[in-house]
């Protein structure tokens, strides 16, 4: 008999006894780059020193028994098996219904004993043989591969020499387990001649390198995350169009419950509880949102080293949320609509196209292009803006990522008002931010970023809006109702990292500009206003200890020209415990003072807008004050507990005492407790539970503006992420 073994098959074989390169990789080589030259083998000869001996491929290993009768046995004390696949079992009889003795792990060589057409006889120990099948597998490959004995190898050569008789298992196995040959394999020199002097390197093409695990063996689920996936664009897809297109397919569920207690007003066509006056109603609520966020990118590139050549991004949300209140006329403008609301809304909130322009350094130092609706955040903490607006955008980076800047356009999209999210049918607004930042890693310490941004904002909209539940958003509801045009231009520095033991945030801020009304003083006004806040913080073991610091200037005389509260853009503040604070989360209706809040949901600053989401900014407010301490507790990987008390007070009352035609005797706010934890149950970002309670107690400021019967505010919050 005679076996046909191209040089390909060879270096497959010599491949695997390194227990390197896989097979698949062999394989396509070998189709790819097969020699013309064959050598013919024959089984009962000896291969002489100098000779090369040769693997063979599944379809030369059966034409070489092809003469012979499946039944039949055939000597073969000159031949060797390798194992190809992850492991093989070796069976007692030629039969795949028959026990399996033990396991050969790949890699493992060992001598022929005897063959029956695919099943090879091998030898277990010194008292015990067994049956080894070579079956195709799933990628045109063998489970074994049979070649010719090296030079003076004996017919079990490479065998486990158990004298014993006992075959070892692995440890720590169920009872029963089949035993697990650890056979080393047999690494012989004269298989393979070492590369000459001077000549070209030997190497075999590998069309897809990212399938090298597959080719392997290894096969996960559509659904795990943590391995392979082609959906989380860790394999190429649609490669009839290019070779490196990736898809990254997401899905968030996050959902939401939530127990208050906020001031309430009554309406003013009804009231609807007998013992309540004129002013303030009950003030119980509950919430309950549910959010399903789609996420879909397509990625062209290796992004293992670089950025990716281009990305499409789709990301819509799809949200129900229900909401129940004490009084009439708080959820809707028409009273009679009741104290419940269900409602439900879908927004895209991402959708651009991103284009990598250029190269500028041999360490992948870029230019790239973003259009379409995609998120921002101006500084590390999203004290000044923060959305998902549409737009332009210029970034990139230097000096081996040293240097980072933005150069951006943006123009702000509607809002539903239940769900917060972009109302892409509603059209675009009359509200444009520019902004220009540049970062600075490393400085002016090691492990410190520096951030400087130019951000100005554009504000034309004179005409009246009403949003989705019928309440007049612009103009807000406030002085004399006229409509007004505001330009402000920001400048800002901010910083993010630590310094020595210590980490430190911190952004500051000045505004100024102008704007052609206000509506209570009835005349232009020059706006000029300043902002600041920090959080320092330090690690001792499992607890990080923090303080907090946040000041933002006030109006001190709401008549004259000058416009000196500071407002920002569209904030999402992330200090003093954020959105588990009190006063942080919730927004905080100013009753009897105009259709206003004293602050927008998520939003640190009193600016007394009529929606921090849909409203314009007003720098004519009272300015902010908070002093607050915190710690968190990692009391174990999968569990976070923390805690926050913030004291908070107006930088100056006289806008609220003209809202109100009252006199305010204190600047105090009040003291803001919150208790929250942080539980990821299988030790990663898939299952999230948050929860938190959060409680204000009242000064005499606001005592003064709600009454002495609202009682402490508070907040319970529930909320469970799950993340594919």
């Amino acid at each position: 008999m005679a076996f046909n073994v191209t040089r390909s098959q060879r270096i497959a074989a010599i491949a695997l006894s390194a227990c390197v390169g896989p097979v698949a990789m062999a394989q396509e080589g070998a189709q790819q780059n097969a020699v013309a030259a064959q050598a013919a083998v024959t089984p009962s000869s000896t291969a002489s020193a100098s000779q090369p001996s040769a693997s063979l491929s599944a379809a030369a290993s059966r034409a070489a028994v092809a003469s012979s009768s499946a039944d039949a046995p055939v000597a073969a004390s000159a031949l060797q098996l390798q194992v190809l696949a992850i492991s093989v079992p070796v069976r007692a009889e030629p039969s795949a219904a028959s026990l399996a003795l033990a396991q050969l792990s790949r890699g493992a060589v060992i001598g022929i004993l005897e063959q029956r057409g695919d099943w090879y006889k091998v030898a277990l120990n010194a008292e015990r043989s067994g049956w080894i099948l070579q079956a195709p597998t799933e990628y045109d490959d063998t489970t074994i591969t049979v070649f010719a004995a090296p030079a003076g190898a004996t017919p079990a050569a490479g065998a486990a020499d158990d004298q014993s008789g006992i075959l070892p298992a692995r440890p720590g196995g169920a009872a029963g387990n089949v035993p697990q040959l650890a056979v080393l394999p047999t690494i012989d020199p004269s298989q393979v001649p070492p590369p000459q002097a001077n000549l070209p390197r030997e190497s075999l093409s590998v069309p897809d390198r990212w399938r090298l695990m597959q080719a392997l063996g290894f096969k996960f689920p559509w659904y795990d995350p943590y391995n392979q996936n082609v959906l989380k664009a860790d394999l190429p897809v649609l490669k009839e169009y290019a070779p490196d297109l990736f898809i990254n397919v997401g899905a968030i569920s996050d959902t939401l419950v939530e127990l208050r207690r906020l001031p309430t007003p009554v309406a003013g066509q009804i009231g609807i509880n007998p013992g309540a006056n004129d002013i303030f109603g009950r003030n119980q609520q509950t919430v309950t949102v549910q959010n399903l966020i789609l996420n879909f990118g397509l990625i062209k590139g290796d992004t293992t080293f670089r950025p990716p050549d281009y990305e499409f991004r789709f990301v819509p949300v799809f949200n129900i949320n229900r909401a129940l209140v004490e009084e009439a006329g708080a959820l809707r403008a028409d009273p009679s609509s009741g104290k419940r609301r269900t409602d439900h809304f879908v927004g895209i909130q991402e959708l651009f196209a991103d284009v990598h322009l250029r190269n500028v350094s041999d360490r992948y130092d870029f230019d790239s292009l973003r259009v379409g609706i995609q998120p921002f955040t101006n500084d590390f903490r999203g004290f000044l803006f923060q959305d998902s607006p549409f737009g332009i955008r210029l970034f990139g980076n230097r000096d081996n990522n040293r240097w980072q800047y933005n150069l951006a356009a943006f123009a702000r999209i509607e809002k539903d008002s239940n769900s917060g999210l972009n109302a892409v049918g509603k059209g675009l607004r009359r509200d444009q931010v520019y902004v220009a930042n540049l970062y600075r890693q490393d400085w002016p310490f090691t492990g410190f970023t520096s951030q400087a941004s130019v951000v100005h904002n554009r504000n034309e909209e004179t005409d009246k809006t009403y949003d989705t539940n019928g309440f007049l958003v612009r103009p807000a509801v406030l002085g004399d109702l006229r409509s007004h045009r505001y330009h402000v231009t920001y400048l800002g520095y901010s910083g993010d990292g630590h310094i020595g033991d210590w980490n430190l945030a911190t952004s500051t801020y000045y505004v100024f500009g102008h704007s052609d009304h206000d509506p209570l003083a009835h005349a232009p006004q020059q706006i000029s206003a300043g902002f600041h806040a920090s959080e320092l913080s330090r690690d001792f073991n499992w607890i990080r200890a923090r303080a907090s610091l946040v000041l933002a200037s006030g109006d001190k005389d709401p008549y004259d020209n000058k416009s000196t509260g500071y407002d920002a853009i569209m904030e999402n503040p992330q200090i003093a415990g954020s959105d588990t604070s009190f006063s942080i989360r919730q927004a905080i209706p100013l009753i009897g003072g105009g259709g206003v809040a004293l602050s927008g949901r998520n939003g640190i600053l009193p600016s007394l807008r009529s929606s921090k989401d849909e409203g314009q900014s007003n720098f004519v407010n009272p300015g902010l004050m908070l002093l607050g301490v915190g710690a968190d507790f990692d009391l174990k990987p999968e569990l976070r507990v923390f805690g926050n008390v913030s004291y908070l007070r107006f930088m100056d009352t006289r806008v609220l005492e003209v809202l109100r035609a009252q006199t305010i005797p204190s600047k105090e706010m009040g003291v803001d407790f919150s208790i929250g934890a942080h539980w990821r149950p299988f030790y990663s970002q898939n299952v999230i539970i948050n929860s938190s309670v959060a409680a204000l107690r009242p000064g005499k400021a606001l005592k003064a503006l709600y009454g002495e019967n609202q009682g402490t505010l508070y907040s319970v919050v529930l909320n469970m992420v799950l993340s594919f």
